[in-house]
């Protein structure tokens, strides 16, 4: 069976409570739970982490080396400045999707750059929890 590592940076787990406007209303936990259905109708292994702190995405990422077959990754506020995420995730070499619960080309302008998605094979944005299913799905098709 085919493992894919599920990564969500800073602020992720605060869903439900922030800015409802933008990430809705539904919290970390059903997040979780809808991609854990998604990756089972898909016949995937999922494991879910979330951090905080970008040190800690890093090393994940780096540990994924030789036991997934690929990584679902929203950086969240790291998108746009963490070179250090980039490199982890070119140097592991395993396909990844970077995916965003807003439409981050629509927001504030520094949300507009991504430094980490130079590393990825796609970005999905707007799209809510459904960026994740679709993540999901492309790499099942490419790994």
């Amino acid at each position: 069976m085919k493992k894919i590592l599920v990564l969500n940076g800073p602020n992720i787990n605060m869903l439900g409570i922030r800015e409802k406007n933008i990430y809705g209303k539904q919290d970390y936990a059903a997040l979780c739970e809808y991609i854990r259905q998604e990756a089972a109708a898909l016949n995937v292994e999922v494991e879910l982490a979330q951090s905080n702190f970008e040190g800690e995405l890093v090393t994940l990422i780096q540990q994924a080396y030789g036991k997934f077959d690929g990584i679902v990754i929203n950086p969240a506020a790291l998108t746009h400045y963490s070179v250090a995420l980039l490199d982890a995730i070119k140097a592991v070499a395993l396909p990844a999707i970077e995916v965003h619960l807003s439409n981050i080309h629509a927001r504030e302008e520094f949300r507009h750059k991504s430094v980490t998605a130079a590393g990825c094979l796609g970005q999905i944005c707007g799209l809510g929890f459904q960026g994740y299913a679709l993540a999901l799905r492309a790499l099942v098709e490419r790994i």
